[in-house]
Formats: structure tokens, sequence, C-alpha cells
């Protein structure tokens, strides 16, 4: 390929054998063609390098780049090194595209001129009869931010677009000129997180197509979301993103509250992948790290709604209190489940035991009629 591609897609690959297939055939399908196919093989010990060259052997605009086990990080910026395309997207090896994501995605980028553009995304699962069912998952909570044109510089409500790399496309001499890179941890263990808040402190132009083009396997048991062990890997996380902060003064005044209120939103959600000998641990932790942030004024409470801040003030005060008060709102969460599933009358019981009669009845009409 002579001329500069469109679009390079990086796939970070270990050990991918079961779907690989189904993720390069729907790259290598996309409507756009002007485009390459970074595989990194980041030290499989499966038969992932084999079809990767499998693959190549027949369309020459995949490129393999194959290496010792460095983790996902590594990998990553290996492919963005690697890359030509005037912009980069991310394609997991047990996910799967739309034929016109990248089609879509840098019209809109071009026209625009655009630091990156993102779109909806599909929840993917499998049943066992193989057969594929997804569900659109949208990734702006306000119609409004749709299709238009944004600036995180003057709206920090943006960071609350959902953080999900992998999409949208990134253009590449915007990255290399902010050196936009991922945190090269071992394994793979959130450093999503860090390419997604430098993206953000560095764009003036983004956009968010509303439409839903990449197909995220949920129910793949060796994705390193469903692993429960990795105790404090969000927290490592957001400390080398604070420490990239702190090395930016001229980002660091702006940005500095927005870090620390997005980061509860993604440890609690950590918290909440964690086994249960784990949790107090990382709450602790978690609950020093508030603590010092609010000795030197970084708070910014503004941010937070009211409920949020309850809770961070809740975890100040005692990391062991806070952890028991997770696993009742856990433990009503699942009675409550159980009850829908069980039928309308169930529902009102369980309501019922909670609020008493009359607030169960409400309670229970309104959730029917959702």
């Amino acid at each position: 390929m002579t001329d500069m591609p469109s679009v390079s897609v990086v796939m970070p690959i270990y050990n991918a054998e079961p779907f690989l297939k189904q993720a390069l055939d729907s790259v290598l399908g996309q409507t756009l063609d002007s485009i390459e196919v970074i595989c990194v093989n980041d030290g499989s010990k499966d038969h992932s390098l084999d079809i990767m060259k499998e693959y190549a052997s027949n369309d020459s605009r995949i490129k393999i780049i194959d290496k010792p086990n460095a983790g996902y990080g590594q990998t990553m910026n290996v492919g963005i090194s690697a890359s030509a395309g005037e912009y980069i997207g991310i394609l997991e090896p047990d996910d799967y595209l739309k034929p016109t994501m990248y089609e879509t995605l840098y019209k809109s980028a071009k026209e625009h001129d655009l630091d990156f553009v993102r779109s909806d995304y599909f929840r993917l699962t499998t049943d066992k009869d193989g057969i594929d069912h997804l569900k659109r998952e949208p990734i702006c909570f306000k119609s409004e931010y749709y299709d238009t044109v944004l600036n995180p510089q003057e709206n920090l409500d943006l960071f609350n677009i959902r953080m999900e790399n992998w999409t949208g496309i990134f253009k590449r001499s915007w990255i290399e000129g902010h050196d936009i890179r991922f945190n090269e941890s071992p394994g793979a263990g959130f450093q999503d997180n860090g390419f997604w808040f430098q993206s953000y402190c560095w764009a003036k132009k983004i956009m968010v197509v509303n439409e839903g083009f990449y197909c995220y396997r949920v129910d793949n048991a060796a994705s390193s979301i469903n692993q429960t062990d990795k105790v404090f890997v969000m927290l490592d996380e957001y400390k080398w993103i604070e420490n990239w902060l702190r090395s930016k003064p001229e980002l660091y005044s702006k940005f500095i509250g927005v870090f620390h209120y997005k980061k509860t939103h993604n440890c609690e959600f950590a918290l909440s992948r964690l086994a249960p000998e784990f949790k107090l641990p990382f709450l602790q932790r978690y609950a020093e790290e508030y603590k010092a942030a609010y000795a030197t004024n970084e708070i910014d409470e503004n941010l937070f709604h009211e409920e949020e801040l309850e809770r961070l003030r809740a975890l100040l005060v005692s990391p062991e209190h806070y952890l028991e008060i997770c696993k009742r709102q856990l433990n009503r969460n699942q009675r409550l489940n159980d009850a829908r599933s069980g039928g309308k009358f169930s529902l009102f019981c369980a309501y019922a035991h909670e609020d008493g009669f009359v607030s169960a009845l409400k309670r229970t009409l309104a959730s029917v009629g959702k």
C-alpha cells in the first residue's frame, strides 16, 4: 500500500484464537477500503499467530508484529507507533465491527477536522446455539451531544461520555503531537483509562455519531474485565494518570477536579468486579487517596451529585462501614431482581417488605410501566 491509509486499525492480540477470525473478517470487510490492520501478537501461546499469517497471506492490508508478551498497554503503544494511517482505530480480537463503521466515522472526522470521533456500540452475547445477540449501548447520556462538534476544554461534562476507546478513531498526527500513549503496566488491567483521560484533556474538536457499530463481547470468560483478583490495578492506573497530569501544569489546574471525580466512578466499577476478600483492602487505599486529595483542596464538589458526595464522605469516615453498606445494597438489588423475575406480585411483596403497602403499590406500578 503506497498511499497513506485513511484508518490504521490496531489489534492487540493475546490468545485470541476462538474469536480472531470473526474479528479479522469484520475489519477486512469494511466498506472503507483504505485501511491497514496492525496485528500485534503479544506472545500468544495458542494458534492466534497462525491465523494472522493465514489472513495476511491473502490480504496485503494486514501487518503483523510478533513480540514477547508485555501486556495490553505496551502492545497498544507498539501498534500505534507502527501505524501509518491518517486516523487510528482499535479492534479487540474477541469483538467485531459492523461493515460501515470506519467509513462513517472517517467521513465525519474529515468533514469537521476532528481530533477524534466516536459512536455507540453493541453489547454482544452468543447463546448456546451459537447465535449472536446484540443490544445497543449509548455512550452519551444527553441527546444534544450527538452529531455535533464538542470541545472538552469548554465543557467538563463531556468527560461523562462513556470512555470505550474502541468505539472511535483518533487523528494520528494529533496523538503523536501530544504523545498520547497507554500505560505500560503488566497484563491487561484498565489501561484504557489513561488513554481516554489524556485524549479528553488535549482534545478541542470531538464528535459522537448517533449510530452503533462496534460489537463488544461481554460473555468471554477470559476477558480481563471478568477477572476478579486484580486488586489495585484501577487505583494504580489512576496513580499513573495523576502523575501524568501533575507533569503537565497547563492541564493540571483545569482538569485535576474532573480527574478525581471520574476516578470515583471507575473505582466504584472496579470495586464491583472484585472478589469479596479483596474489597476491603481496595477501599482502605481508595479512602486514603481521597483524604489526601481533600487535604490539598483538589476535590471539586460542584462536579458531584449529592448522592455521590454522600457515598464518598461515608467511605472517608469508615471503609469498613462503607463495605457493609455496599453489601446490603447488593443484597437488596439481588432480592429485587429475583422478585422481578417472579412477576408483579413477587415484586410488590418485595417492595412492601421494604417500604410498606402504599409505597410498594406505587413502586410496583411504576416498575411495570417501564
